[in-house]
């Protein structure tokens, strides 16, 4: 016979077992547990007046800013503002944060709405990223910068000068491309301007017919890596824009 009011507590037992191992992989024990469980909360699950992520994600947002330049300052103390801004921004974006998220059990943890569960909740990069920023934000307002500096140069400095920039943007837009639209991006360059020795290309890139990204690069192979990586910074914004 079925005794489905075990289920509440099997639920509760399954989801204190998750907490217990994300603060083990982020090496980090909350004094207020609360903060965690908000942190994991998306808006869909809160009812009422109940709290949900998004006042810690802004607040980790800016926190994980901050410790991302702080952490590029120490290891290139010689590069010039633009080459730190282009590096944190190639670390500091929606997809690694997600990535990030999976890594230490974010997914797995929180805590959806029935509706946004059934429709892939826990595998959505811009959910991932927002509830990863969340948590560095729990960190923060629970320990102090500190600790949440501590966590993130744990999870990102392997990410500095290292795989983060050499990703192949044109096979992963094609891999989503075929995913969501069953069709492939389209390139077209569009112009080149400099002298032969110093030549800059432009391309730009659609998919079903709509403009996604326009990049420019040295070579004609770098200007269609350059529109890649902007068509999936737009996807992802789009993305965004509906949760």
């Amino acid at each position: 016979m079925l005794r489905p009011v075990r289920r509440p507590k099997l639920a509760q037992r399954r989801s204190e077992e998750e907490r217990a191992e994300l603060e083990g992989r982020l090496r980090y024990n909350f004094a207020r547990r609360e903060l965690l469980d908000v942190a994991l909360t998306h808006p869909s699950a809160a009812v009422g007046a109940d709290a949900h992520y998004e006042r810690l994600e802004f607040l980790g947002d800016a926190v994980l800013d901050l410790a991302i330049a702080d952490l590029l300052m120490r290891r290139f103390p010689e590069a010039k503002e633009g080459v730190l801004s282009k590096e944190r921004a190639s670390i500091v974006n929606g997809r690694t944060l997600a990535a990030k998220a999976q890594d230490i059990g974010v997914g797995r943890a929180l805590k959806l709405g029935k509706g946004e569960e059934k429709s892939g909740g826990r595998d959505k990069v811009s959910i991932l990223a927002a509830s990863f920023e969340a948590v560095i934000g729990a960190i923060y307002t629970d320990g102090g910068l500190a600790p949440a500096q501590r966590a993130i140069e744990e999870l990102f400095v392997g990410d500095i000068g290292g795989p983060s920039t050499e990703r192949d943007y044109k096979t992963e837009l094609q891999e989503i491309a075929y995913r969501r639209f069953r069709t492939q991006p389209v390139y077209e360059l569009i112009g080149s301007r400099g002298p032969d020795h110093a030549k800059m290309f432009t391309t730009r890139i659609r998919i079903s017919g709509r403009e996604l990204g326009v990049g420019e690069g040295g070579s004609k192979k770098q200007s269609e890596q350059a529109a890649a990586r902007a068509a999936l910074d737009q996807m992802e914004s789009d993305k965004r824009g509906r949760h």
